[in-house]
């Protein structure tokens, strides 16, 4: 069975009236430009499954809008193979997905859906008209990537941190860009999708060293509660103090 749009609040992502994650690409996007973009391609955004990977291979002629979800992007600077290192990253809602292909068409990353995912695909061409024609997107764009790159360097960059400060500023991090509130308690944010196993590629640490990091969030600080692909961030303030710890 196909996956379900109305797993989102589709109506009020179109009509702007959502509030995106600070530093992404819909959260600088000015308010009167987004009707331009719907406009454009609010009628073809679709679902996507868990595990399904979004069409950014080189033949694909697509940048993607997320509008629901989270994604692993996967990169893999020496070329792919069976044991050629890569770079993980977590994207989620208001990011743009394969934006190198708005310079070079051929550019491909591998991006699979952590859980069910909303995309609007934007063609490469047309979105380029767009940028040359309306600067305050092209701003909008830039502001974005500077921003995530900025996030990057801090989630997954700062290798001389503890193990619990950069787990804890990855589920942080997820809980800030890619999660849903808990309706049954209040303050509590969920992240669906990622495994423990994800996690630790992004950071690209053991996956004993992540778990020994989420066991001691959950026991010792009780910041989390945690499932399989499911993590609850219950203390999201404590959480920030530890990940952000001097």
């Amino acid at each position: 069975m196909p996956p379900k749009v109305d797993a989102f609040r589709t109506t009020d992502v179109l009509k702007g009236h959502q509030a995106m994650p600070r530093g992404t690409f819909l959260h600088h996007l000015p308010a009167e430009s987004w009707p331009l973009l719907v406009a454009a391609w609010g009628s073809d955004a679709r679902v996507y499954a868990r595990d399904e990977e979004l069409p950014i291979e080189p033949d694909d002629q697509h940048v993607h809008l997320v509008l629901g979800g989270c994604v692993r992007q996967e990169r893999f600077p020496c070329g792919p193979g069976p044991d050629a290192p890569r770079i993980t990253r977590f994207r989620g809602v208001g990011q743009i997905l394969g934006e190198a292909k708005l310079i070079y068409p051929r550019e491909s990353v591998k991006a699979a859906c952590l859980t069910t995912t909303w995309v609007m695909p934007c063609p490469v061409p047309r979105m380029n008209w767009l940028l040359s024609r309306h600067p305050e997107i092209q701003l909008a764009l830039l502001r974005s990537l500077e921003d995530r790159n900025r996030s990057d360097e801090l989630v997954y960059g700062t290798t001389t941190r503890t193990p619990l400060q950069r787990v804890g500023g990855l589920l942080l991090h997820l809980a800030d860009h890619a999660s849903t509130p808990a309706p049954a308690n209040p303050g509590h944010t969920t992240v669906l999708g990622p495994s423990q196993k994800d996690l630790a590629d992004a950071l690209m640490m053991g996956v004993s060293t992540v778990e020994n990091a989420i066991r001691r969030l959950r026991r010792t600080h009780g910041v989390i509660t945690s499932k399989y692909r499911q993590f609850v961030v219950t203390d999201r303030f404590l959480l920030r103090d530890i990940a952000m710890s001097a």
